[in-house]
């Protein structure tokens, strides 16, 4: 018999002398291979003692205030016979009584593996502002020169202290209009890519506009977005700069189908700070301060006049704010070139100008004339107009996709294969299964044969499935759906399907990761057949209208001094300056490299022709790379799921890994499952025999 412990907030909870708690811990549920893994106890009862009393806060009367609140888990750790076993959180599922009177607590307890749904929560992406918005240290302009400098170099910055290179980028895909390339075009046709061609004058409206783009952000970024936002640290075994697979993976910043929703970061205008009323001032409204208005009591106040007038800027809507401590006070929209007039009534409080436009937006002048001081004394504030330019912000926070962020997690799970367990200090470690297995935490297997009960096990079948599908839950872009239409048996992009023997009996389970799949197009030039450097994607459904679909992740790949290509700074054509010829780019791909020979990684599950270079196929696909080896070896013939029944002694539960070995009469076993009732000792094993 063991001698069990239970420690919650660094108290040790009374039990009962006969209350059996068994754990459960597993790695990768052999019949469901996309979970992360987990640690669990069945519910368990610990009796109504004064201490447990004290603990749960007499949960089972509702009446008391500040009482205990089950809803959360709490810090725990448990002993065997006095010796640290394992660290986790336990929950309070409820309590018993028995005659109308308390009699216990049901608790179960989870091992401190990845619980990332307690802390997550229904959270989505637009959540992960970290510490002090962090993400959002990465907002970008959202202009034309802004999208223009994204797209032929990117953005190195840097944020809270740390440099991250290439953190945004621009890459060429559209949202609405088709690229194409045509050097013998003499058309003002939009959306070609080609540099002046044949009778061309320099006025045509040719290039990529810069509404037809959106920024794109490392996925790097994300990750640590979401430690900084829940408190948490993954290791860097996988999840570090050098492992380009996933460091040189981007996340599309494409929230709404069509144009860029509103940046939600208007252009503001905070005012003069320390305005009193015995104060003459001018220049009231000089950018990068406050109103503050004073001494005002009773039904005094101060009426005023605020007026914008807009730079031309035909047909932009534009809202101003009147905002008093920190809440809107008055608001009023226009149109421009339409300017505006109103009557604001200011009382004692702080106050801000905010001017909120959706793009580039040019003030002639904005000022706020005091006219009628309702106070003892009479006083005249003239106030000087001033321009300034209102350039819409890129926020991340505001702009990507709006995906829950354990969804993220998982998809990235699933797209490498990862599993993940905590460590002691809590850091949560993150490797690929097979690098998992490959590195248990012992130097040698433990040998179990003495503790086997001989009496009693099973062999059944490992994988209970004739057929693995791996695909993307989105596949909706056009060109992805042309390829499906065009595959024998309807294939999906990227999409591929391990098979066990035809006559195998068994059902059929899909890994599918919760992102987009876009096929990319290498530009062909029109004019005379020959291949060019640019490679686009297209976010357009079937009927070329502007798709949304699942959130889009890529591959950036840089072309540096090659084929020109023309980006349009206005649409309509203003002058020569609206167009530039550009010939360094970001391209969006599905592989790491452009070439084989520098990279054969990629995100199709299938290995798919390279887009841009169409006669070769890249090998490295996430199933080759990350499921390949362990879902063979699961449909070997010989491959069995073991049951056995031990006594294992406490040296053994106390130091095993789930990345371990156990011997068992000389064959070598990798662990999928291990219950252990830690009163008796006796525990359940599943084993996976390696052949």
């Amino acid at each position: 018999m063991q001698n069990i412990q239970l420690y919650i907030a660094n108290t040790l909870v009374d039990m009962f002398d006969d209350e059996s708690v068994s754990l459960t811990n597993t790695i990768q549920e052999i019949k469901d291979i996309a979970k992360v893994p987990k640690s669990f106890s069945p519910s368990f009862v610990g009796p109504a003692s004064k201490v447990n009393n004290q603990l749960f806060k007499h949960y089972y009367n509702f009446n008391i205030d500040n009482g205990f609140d089950a809803r959360l888990k709490v810090n725990a750790t448990i002993e065997l016979n006095y010796l640290p076993f394992q660290k986790g959180k336990i929950k309070l599922e409820g309590t018993e009584l028995k005659n109308n009177e308390i009699y216990g607590y049901k608790i179960t307890f989870f091992g401190n593996t990845v619980e990332l749904k307690d802390l997550i929560g229904e959270d989505t992406l637009d959540a992960l502002v970290g510490d002090s918005n962090w993400i959002d240290g990465f907002t970008k302009p959202y202009s034309s020169s802004a999208i223009y400098t994204g797209l032929v170099s990117g953005y190195d910055i840097t944020n809270g202290g740390v440099s991250y290179s290439n953190a945004i980028i621009t890459p060429l895909i559209t949202h609405t209009t088709r690229l194409f390339y045509d050097t013998a075009s003499d058309t003002a046709d939009d959306g070609n890519l080609a540099p002046n061609g044949t009778g061309e004058s320099t006025a045509m409206n040719h290039g990529v506009y810069w509404k037809d783009l959106k920024y794109a952000i490392r996925v790097d970024l994300i990750i640590k977005a979401i430690e900084k936002t829940y408190g948490i640290t993954f290791s860097t075994d996988f999840f570090n700069s050098s492992n380009a697979p996933y460091y040189n993976l981007y996340m599309w910043m494409h929230r709404k189908k069509g144009n860029v929703d509103d940046p939600n970061a208007p252009a503001t205008f905070p005012q003069l700070v320390n305005f009193g009323l015995d104060s003459t001032m001018t220049n009231v409204l000089a950018a990068g301060q406050t109103v503050t208005v004073s001494n005002q009591t009773g039904n005094n106040k101060i009426t005023s006049t605020l007026t914008l007038t807009p730079n031309s800027a035909e047909n932009t809507v534009y809202t101003v704010n009147v905002i008093k401590d920190g809440v809107i006070q008055d608001s009023f929209s226009q149109t421009a070139p339409s300017a505006i007039s109103e009557s604001v009534d200011l009382t004692d409080g702080n106050y801000q100008v905010q001017v909120v436009v959706r793009e580039e937006f040019t003030i002639d002048s904005i000022s706020l004339d005091l006219v009628d001081l309702q106070v003892p004394e009479s006083h005249t504030i003239n106030v000087s107009a001033f321009t300034i330019q209102a350039i819409s912000q890129f926020v991340p926070s505001a702009q990507l996709p709006p995906q829950n962020v354990l969804e993220f997690l998982t998809g990235i799970f699933k797209l490498f294969n990862l599993t993940a367990f905590v460590l002691n200090n809590g850091t949560i470690k993150v490797q690929t299964l097979d690098s998992f297995y490959a590195n248990p935490s012992s130097s040698s297997p433990f040998d179990i044969s003495n503790f086997i009960d001989i009496s009693k096990s099973q062999v059944n079948l490992a994988l209970p499935y004739r057929e693995i599908i791996f695909q993307y839950k989105g596949l909706g872009t056009k060109l992805a759906m042309q390829h499906e239409q065009l595959t024998t048996g309807g294939v999906g992009w990227g999409t591929t399907k391990y098979m066990g023997d035809a006559k195998y009996d068994g059902g059929v389970y899909k890994v599918e990761a919760p992102f987009e799949h876009m096929k990319y197009e290498r530009l062909i030039n029109i004019a005379n057949g020959n291949n060019t450097t640019a490679q686009v994607g297209w976010c357009v459904d079937d009927n070329d209208e502007s798709y949304l679909g699942e959130p889009v992740l890529f591959y950036p790949i840089y072309q540096q001094n090659q084929d020109q290509i023309r980006f349009l700074n206005d649409r309509p054509y203003v002058n020569s300056s609206s167009n530039i010829d550009i010939d360094d780019y970001f391209i969006p791909s599905n592989s790491v490299a452009i070439s084989a020979a520098t990279s054969t990684a990629n995100i199709n599950y299938n290995q798919e022709n390279n887009e841009y270079d169409i006669t070769g196929n890249f090998t490295g696909t996430l199933f080759q790379t990350y499921y390949s080896n362990y879902i063979t070896q699961m449909f070997n013939t010989k491959r069995r799921l073991n049951k056995f029944t031990a006594y294992l002694p406490t040296n053994i539960l106390l130091n095993y890994e789930l990345s371990d070995r156990f011997i068992i009469n000389n064959i070598s076993y990798k662990i999928n499952s291990v219950n252990t009732n830690l009163k008796t000792g006796v525990s359940t094993l599943e084993l996976l025999n390696e052949v």
